[in-house]
């Protein structure tokens, strides 16, 4: 079969299945069972494809018609220019975190050798990005999830960081660290309120409740992380966070009761405030 037939084979698939880009996804799906970038793939256009490779695509375009997030059936997914592992188990890399890892760049830039905190990891990708970005960094990774973990350690392997992780609940682990140990904590914590879970996209409902579910007020780890982790941070250090798209004005408040000053908000392209910063 030839690569536009096959193409046009799982665009349709896609699009009968209700898929909400089945042109891009099919794409995708092709690129990543013929294992070629965008430029080889239009390259390769005329080629017939071996059996095997068609299988392999449409296996993967029925995957994604049932519902599992795109980034699942490819394995992979980038982020800031770099790629990363990703599967069951752990939270896909969205763009709505580019806002909190380039405020926490921007905030920490000038600090000499810095020691930063990641808590919930997850994949890595703000751990990741630190680390490489700064590179004189000291970065911790922490996270609780079995399955999540192991997809950090490949990550930061497969991207070469020079990250030390932990695999530990935030809740527990704070007094493992010196207070003052660091100059910034970074976290793209669950943030979901608990009953709004069930009416989430099928596709986001294929991702670990535990990195959705921020309890039910969406701000128990928020809580968890002032409290237990701000004695954690050095006199004038910093604390970046990813937040809920209603959640500023709360977030706010609460960094003021822990003793932060200079808090600032960061809207993402829809001018919604996805991030806050402040220094204690």
């Amino acid at each position: 079969m030839t690569v536009p037939a096959l193409s046009n084979l799982l665009e349709r698939l896609l699009a009968h299945a209700e898929v909400e880009n089945p042109e891009g996804d099919a794409v995708e799906i092709l690129m990543s069972a013929m294992d070629c970038n965008r430029t080889q793939f239009i390259l390769r256009r005329r080629e017939d494809l071996p059996d095997k490779i068609v299988e392999k695509a449409i296996a993967m375009a029925e995957n994604r018609a049932a519902g599992v997030p795109l980034q699942y059936v490819l394995g992979k997914w980038s982020f800031m220019g770099r790629e990363y592992s990703v599967g069951s188990g752990v939270l896909i890399p969205r763009d709505d975190t580019e806002v909190v890892v380039k405020a926490a760049l921007d905030i920490i830039k000038d600090v000499h050798r810095p020691v930063i905190a990641d808590l919930c990891s997850g994949t890595g990708i703000i751990a990741v990005t630190l680390q490489k970005e700064l590179n004189n960094a000291t970065v911790y990774a922490v996270e609780k999830s079995s399955d999540a973990y192991a997809y950090l350690l490949r990550n930061i392997k497969d991207n070469r960081a020079d990250i030390h992780p932990v695999k530990a609940d935030i809740a527990d682990c704070a007094d493992a660290f010196a207070n003052g140990a660091f100059d910034m904590i970074v976290s793209n914590p669950p943030y979901i309120r608990s009953s709004d879970i069930a009416g989430l996209q099928k596709e986001v409902l294929y991702e670990p409740r535990m990195a959705l579910d921020g309890g039910e007020s969406g701000y128990d780890f928020y809580e968890i992380i002032l409290q237990k982790w701000t004695p954690k941070l050095k006199k004038g250090g910093y604390i970046a966070l990813e937040i809920g798209e209603d959640q500023y004005e709360h977030i706010e408040s609460l960094l003021k009761t822990h003793g932060y000053t200079d808090i600032i908000g960061y809207p993402d392209i829809q001018g919604t405030t996805r991030a806050v910063t402040a220094r204690i």
